[in-house]
């Protein structure tokens, strides 16, 4: 009797408990709506890692004979192969020391070029600072390849086929390891990184409180004293944040090794990942992506330590702080030289070569005879493929078309998304689910681009349950780019929802509106401008990236960036680098409209 008393007694309790359950989620939608999207990016982030990883360690289909297991049974056979056998060095580790040699020096690079340009910008007088400010950060709005195609404009050799470039067509032989290799992708990449160090850097030189200069100079310290004891030791956070960032990118970078490295066999980590799926090799494949994420993952993980850090490094001192100019007297225009040459050979110079190159009959003649416009409009052209200018061929428009339906899809979806992430963390009474939601919506910013799309081909390749085999279709683009570009959306929308305080919904809460009533006229109006760049900001990364369309895209559903890659591999040098001028416009043209709606851009933390 006391028993059923017992029992009868928890039965109670539960039901309570179902209850309470039931009435918070009913009251407070971003409960459930938290739940919701827990599930969606459980699927789209967790899901094609934990796949990917499987890969690794089970025997994929066509490879039961050479495992002597079954198809989809465990085995070791793939990380034996890619870490210890005598294709080890081949498949993994040349990849990887080439990886890790190029970030390094890249890193240092960077960092070498980038600190005097910030303080340069930052903490002088130098001639035409403010224009510079703006122009120096060009380079890292453009796509990376750009670079990587006016190099090789220019220093092509005749190891490639098709039309030389314009040194060779001089007459000047270019050496194999200036026209491709390892110089040329480390020269590439730190003048696209150079600009993420001066606006790192160049953030904390603003911060920085001249008194603790000037104490020092009363006290007697030399320029070098002041410079290694005291400002170099306290922008430290910066410095290692930007090297961190800058190494985590050179890890998953592919288009430039792959238009630079391919031609002389140099491999990275990413080509060589691309080389492993091309040849059918799924999990080989698998193990150098997770040897890529670990990498990534590690890294930044490592730079948001430096975050934390960061806070004991305090700059900034109060009412009385001041930021004070070093005036460089006569110097001030000797010292714009250096930011020129950089402005030079990043922004004027590889963009005018690959303008020319389009207009250009014949490479490296500058004769008025040799300019035609025949590879933008013209007709009855005689390359074998392309019988028409790039602004006459119906492939690039569909390319135009497919870039705007996938990214712009994707971008708005992920927008969309973003702010209701920010709605359910900010909101939701359930600790757990806003953690988790802030963590997986930043999962994929840890993952490179080049082993997040493998990890996605492995899980939507074939067909799981109700859901079919989603490679070759649009949809499949659309949804990884949408889970690619949630650290972008997901932290615009929590920054926006945390700044939002709830008494404007509250009010309508007790007017009756419902909660779709209050998002659609009282939330989202008040957050358009997040909402804008929670959109443009995956657009406009997914308008120059490549590393993720050129694992899922095929030729029908072709973007930008992988159309222009296609013809580089056909030696269509010329509408390539027409293709590539078009990105970088719609690219930079995107930056400066997020600078106009949300009125800030790049330069703006640089500004006084």
């Amino acid at each position: 009797m006391i028993s059923i008393r017992k029992l009868s007694f928890r039965t109670k309790i539960n039901i309570k408990n179902i209850q309470h359950t039931v009435a918070i989620f009913r009251n407070e939608p971003a409960n459930w709506i938290g739940v919701l999207l827990v599930c969606l990016f459980a699927y789209l982030v967790i899901a094609p890692i934990i796949s990917i990883l499987l890969n690794a360690v089970t025997v994929q289909t066509g490879d039961a004979f050479r495992t002597h297991a079954a198809a989809g049974s465990w085995s070791s056979y793939y990380l034996s192969r890619t870490l210890l056998s005598a294709m080890s060095k081949l498949l993994l580790w040349q990849p990887l020391v080439n990886t890790l040699s190029i970030a390094t020096v890249v890193v240092i690079g960077t960092l070498v070029v980038g600190v005097p340009l910030a303080w340069l910008v930052q903490r002088t007088d130098m001639i035409a600072r403010k224009w510079f400010i703006s122009t120096l950060i060009v380079p890292f709005m453009l796509p990376s390849w750009t670079f990587a195609l006016a190099w090789k404009t220019i220093f092509k050799n005749s190891l490639v086929g098709g039309q030389p470039g314009w040194l060779s067509a001089l007459g000047i032989k270019t050496p194999d390891f200036i026209a491709y290799g390892y110089l040329p992708m480390v020269i590439i990449l730190i003048i696209h990184f150079t600009p993420l160090v001066i606006l790192i850097v160049g953030n904390a030189f603003k911060r920085f409180d001249s008194h603790l200069e000037d104490c020092a100079r009363v006290l007697g310290a030399p320029l070098s004293m002041i410079t290694f004891k005291i400002i170099l030791p306290l922008i430290r956070p910066a410095l290692l944040s930007a090297a961190l960032l800058i190494f985590a990118d050179c890890i998953g970078e592919f288009a430039i090794p792959y238009i630079l490295g391919l031609p002389v066999h140099f491999n990275t980590l990413s080509t060589q990942l691309y080389r492993a799926l091309d040849s059918r090799q799924n999990g080989v494949a698998a193990v150098i992506a997770a040897v890529i994420m670990l990498m990534g993952i590690v890294t930044l993980l490592l730079d948001v330590r430096m975050v934390r850090e960061a806070k004991r490094f305090v700059t900034v001192g109060g009412k009385g702080s001041i930021q004070r100019q070093t005036k460089l007297g006569r110097w001030r225009y000797l010292c714009a030289v250096f930011p020129m040459s950089f402005v030079l050979a990043g922004v004027f110079i590889p963009l005018l070569a690959l303008f020319l190159s389009t207009i250009m009959i014949l490479p490296g003649r500058f004769d008025a005879a040799n300019f035609t416009l025949n590879y933008w409009l013209g007709h009855h052209l005689t390359t074998v493929a392309m019988h028409n200018g790039i602004l006459l061929t119906k492939a690039f428009y569909k390319a135009i078309a497919n870039t705007l339906i996938i990214v712009g899809s994707a971008s708005v979806t992920a927008g969309i998304l973003g702010l209701l992430v920010g709605y359910a963390v900010t909101r939701s009474s359930m600790k757990s689910v806003s953690l988790f939601l802030r963590q997986v919506t930043f999962l994929p910013y840890l993952v490179p681009g080049i082993a997040f799309a493998a990890a996605f081909l492995s899980l939507f390749a074939v067909s799981h349950g109700p859901i079919p085999a989603l490679y070759g279709t649009s949809v499949l683009l659309i949804i990884a780019l949408i889970a690619e570009k949630m650290p972008y959306a997901s932290r615009s929308g929590i920054v926006a929802m945390t700044q939002l305080g709830k008494d404007s919904e509250e009010a309508a809460r007790v007017t009756g509106a419902n909660w779709f009533t209050r998002m659609t006229k009282i939330v989202i109006p008040i957050q358009i401008a997040p909402l804008t760049t929670g959109i443009l900001l995956p657009f406009i990364s997914g308008i120059k990236g490549v590393s993720l369309f050129i694992i899922l895209a095929i030729p029908a559903t072709d973007v930008l960036s992988t159309y222009s890659l296609r013809l580089i591999d056909y030696n269509y040098d010329q509408a390539a680098n027409a293709v590539v001028l078009v990105i970088a416009l719609i690219s930079w043209g995107g930056t400066a409209l997020i600078g106009k709606l949300t009125g800030n851009s790049l330069a703006d933390g640089l500004e006084k």
